[in-house]
């Protein structure tokens, strides 16, 4: 009679499936040994990757969070368990454990790679050039080229990355109202509403897309206006927190650069433009989306310049030059631009425009 085969046995096993394609196959063949007892670290990190290829993220998650409190002094497990959370979109955590197999081990250029790699999906384009620069190119990975271009256009790109703002704020969404109202004096849905006394002739039956609502603080502010409110957000735990408060019609998870597909009589984006350097797809969107006679109001950060420039928060700022500028291209009326403080960074007032554009 055969004897079973021994772990190493099905460790081999397992590595070659994983290696021809057939990630679910490696994973049910290694997770017997685990259950048992009798897998090892080697077999533990394999199982955590094949899991993660087969698509089982929360599986290969949970099993190599598993390994690295098995192993706390074992480099590679912690860039597995950096691995795991990466291919989760766990980014925050990602990172702490990409740079904890690092502190651990700083030769180990596979968390070197996977740290570039976190940032780059985090939206820090100087921080994953940082980390590829690092690797010696005989040793580098055969697409760390393409990594590092696509790291230099992000870092010239007039806007942030849509990965970094959605992850930001699904982080940041539990605590978003009481930071945001609390610590940062957030006056931005008010200031706009203030300034929509002013400009729009007929202040009852609405129909009102908030864009970039985040937990719905400009819907408060308008909801009173609308006949029809809508909102939209990158973020998925944003769109659910606003969700909770009842007061949109419809709520949709979309890029603010996407086109708007409904008509509307006033667009709000409180601010949301603080995350886009060129804001003329926006413009065009919200132009096309507008009924005639209506109004485009939101918030920006000032800028002295020309144009427009990153500030040290990677938020954007605006001149009113450009902005007036990009309106007349959009054949928008300025029917308002005032100075106003949208919120405080550090206790200190943050300088800004509230504008608005009138579609004629």
């Amino acid at each position: 009679m055969a004897s079973a085969p021994s772990p190493s046995d099905r460790l081999a096993k397992a590595q070659n499936l994983l290696e021809s394609g057939r990630p679910a196959e490696s994973a049910a063949l290694l997770k017997s040994l685990i259950v048992a007892g009798r897998a090892g670290l080697l077999a533990r990190i394999v199982y955590s990757r094949a899991s993660a290829a087969a698509g089982e993220l929360d599986a290969a998650a949970e099993s190599a969070r598993d390994t690295a409190l098995l192993y706390p002094h074992a480099a590679t497990a912690a860039l597995a368990l950096g691995e795991a959370l990466l291919s989760a979109e766990r980014l925050p955590t990602a990172i702490a454990e990409l740079q904890r197999a690092l502190r651990i081990d700083p030769e180990l250029l596979e968390a070197r790679y996977g740290l570039g790699c976190a940032w780059l999906q985090a939206g820090e384009p100087d921080k994953a050039l940082e980390e590829f620069a690092r690797i010696p190119e005989e040793r580098a990975p055969a697409d760390i080229g393409a990594k590092r271009a696509q790291a230099a256009y992000m870092s010239a790109a007039p806007r942030a990355n849509a990965a970094y703002v959605r992850h930001l704020f699904d982080q940041f969404s539990a605590e978003y109202d009481a930071r945001m109202l609390g610590q940062l004096a957030y006056r931005a849905p008010g200031i706009l509403r203030e300034l929509a006394a002013l400009v729009v002739p007929n202040m009852q039956g609405l129909a009102i897309l908030d864009l970039g609502c985040g937990t719905g603080l400009s819907g408060l502010a308008f909801r009173a206006l609308a006949t029809r409110l809508d909102g939209v957000d990158l973020s998925p735990a944003m769109i659910e927190k606003a969700r909770a408060r009842g007061i949109y019609d419809r709520l949709v998870v979309a890029d603010i650069e996407a086109p708007i597909s409904d008509a509307y009589d006033l667009i709000v984006a409180a601010d949301t433009l603080v995350y886009l350097g060129d804001i003329r797809k926006v413009l065009t969107s919200a132009c096309e989306a507008l009924s005639s006679g209506g109004v485009f109001l939101f918030t920006v950060e000032k800028d002295a310049v020309d144009r427009f420039s990153l500030g040290p928060k990677r938020r954007w700022r605006h001149s009113e030059a450009y902005l007036r500028g990009e309106a007349q291209r959009q054949g928008l009326d300025v029917a308002a631009l005032i100075e106003c403080s949208p919120r405080t960074e550090a206790g200190m007032a943050v300088e800004g425009f509230a504008v608005a554009l009138r579609k004629g």
